[in-house]
C-alpha cells in the first residue's frame, strides 16, 4: 500500500527475515566474525545468543550466502521441544537423509556414513541449530556426541547453536561441560545503540528504493530507539506501521508526533484482554467482587467451625456419660 505512496520498491521494514537487509552493527559484525573464524577452523561450536527479535536469524542467512556449495554442505534446524531421539532424526532430515521407520544405531550409522561421503568429495558439513534454547540437556549433549565422528584425524560435522540468553543457563549445566570445553568461540547480539538505530532505518529504507520521502526527523529516530530499545524486530514492527499510517495521512515527514502517535495506537492493539477488562470496569465493581469473595470465605469458615463445635459436643457428652457410669 505504502510503497507506491512514497515510490519504494519493496517494504523496508517486513518481520520475515530477510538477508537482503542485513544491517551489521558492532555487535553483529562481532558475531559474524565469530562464526567466519569457527568456519575456518573446521571444528568445535560457536554458539549466538540474543534476545528476541535481535536479528540471529538474519544473521544466520547472511553467513549461509557467504558459503560455497562445493565446499560446504550446510543444513539448519530450527528446534521446538525435541528429546534427543527427535534431534537425531531432525538432523538426518535437515542433511536430507531417510529417518523414517530406523533405530538409533542405524541412524547414526547411516548418518556418518554420509559424512564421510562428503568428505571425501572435499566437501564439509555444518549444523546450525536455531531456537537452541529449546533443546534438552540430552538433546544439547547428543550434538556433542555427533562431533566426535572423524576421518583422517578431522572433524566431519561442525554445529553453531543459535538461541536466545537462556540458553547460557543450559550451556553451565554441570552435565555439558565436555560441550563447553569444545566451544571455540561464543557472542551475545545486543540492541543496536541510537546511532545504530538510525543507521538502521536509513539502510533499509535505501535498500528499498527510499529517496527522502517520507522525510523522518531526527527527534523521530531518537525516539524510535526510545520505545524499541534498539532491537531490530520492535523496529521493523514501529516503522511499518508508521509508513502506513503516513500513507493514510498523506505525510511526507515523519515526525516524532507520528511515531508517538502509531506507538500508542500499537500499544492498545497489544494490550492483554484482562487489561482491557479491568480498565473499563470501576473501583466498586472490583471492590464488590473482593467483598463477595471474602464473604463466601467467611461463610465456608462459619460452616467448618459450628461442624467441628457438633463434634466436640458429642464427645463432651460421650464422656459425661462414662464418667457417670463409674
Amino acid at each position: 500500500m505504502y510503497e507506491a505512496f512514497y515510490g519504494l520498491t519493496a517494504k523496508p521494514f517486513q518481520l520475515k527475515p530477510d538477508a537482503r537487509f542485513f544491517f551489521l552493527s558492532g555487535s553483529h559484525k562481532r558475531a559474524l566474525s565469530y562464526m567466519r573464524y569457527g568456519l575456518s577452523q573446521g571444528e568445535g561450536f560457536i554458539v549466538v545468543t540474543g534476545a528476541i527479535g535481535t536479528g540471529k536469524t538474519t544473521l544466520v542467512q547472511g553467513l549461509f550466502g557467504e558459503l560455497d556449495p562445493a565446499k560446504m554442505v550446510a543444513a539448519k534446524l530450527v528446534t521446538t521441544q525435541l528429546d534427543d531421539a527427535d534431534l537425531l532424526r531432525m538432523v538426518a532430515a535437515a542433511f536430507g537423509l531417510e529417518f523414517d521407520g530406523l533405530d538409533k544405531a542405524t541412524l547414526l550409522t547411516r548418518f556418518e556414513q554420509f559424512l564421510r561421503e562428503r568428505a571425501a568429495r572435499g566437501q564439509r558439513a555444518l549444523l546450525v541449530i536455531d531456537e537452541a534454547q529449546n533443546l534438552s540437556i540430552r538433546a544439547v549433549e547428543e550434538l556433542r556426541m555427533l562431533s566426535n565422528f572423524e576421518w583422517e584425524n578431522r572433524p566431519l560435522l561442525q554445529s553453531f547453536l543459535v538461541g536466545q540468553q537462556e540458553f547460557r543457563i543450559t550451556l553451565h549445566s554441570p552435565l555439558l561441560e565436555q560441550l563447553r570445553q569444545r566451544v571455540i568461540a561464543s557472542c551475545d547480539l545486543r540492541p543496536l545503540s541510537a546511532d545504530e538505530t538510525a543507521d538502521y532505518v536509513h539502510h533499509r529504507l535505501q535498500l528499498a528504493g527510499w529517496r527522502d520521502d517520507p522525510q523522518i526527523t531526527d527527534e523521530a529516530l531518537v525516539l524510535v530507539h526510545g520505545i524499541t530499545g534498539g532491537t531490530p524486530r520492535r523496529i521493523n514492527l514501529l516503522l511499518d506501521r508508521t509508513l502506513l499510517y503516513g500513507y493514510l495521512e498523506e505525510l511526507h515527514e515523519i515526525s516524532a508526533t507520528v511515531v508517538e502517535n502509531v506507538a500508542t495506537e500499537l500499544s492498545e492493539e497489544m494490550a492483554r484482554p484482562d487489561e482491557v477488562e479491568i480498565a473499563d470496569r470501576t473501583a466498586d465493581a472490583v471492590l464488590d467482587e473482593e467483598r463477595g469473595e471474602l464473604s463466601a470465605r467467611v461463610r465456608r469458615l462459619e460452616r467448618a467451625i459450628g461442624a467441628a463445635r457438633e463434634v466436640f459436643g458429642r464427645q463432651a457428652k460421650l464422656l459425661d456419660r462414662v464418667w457417670d457410669y463409674k
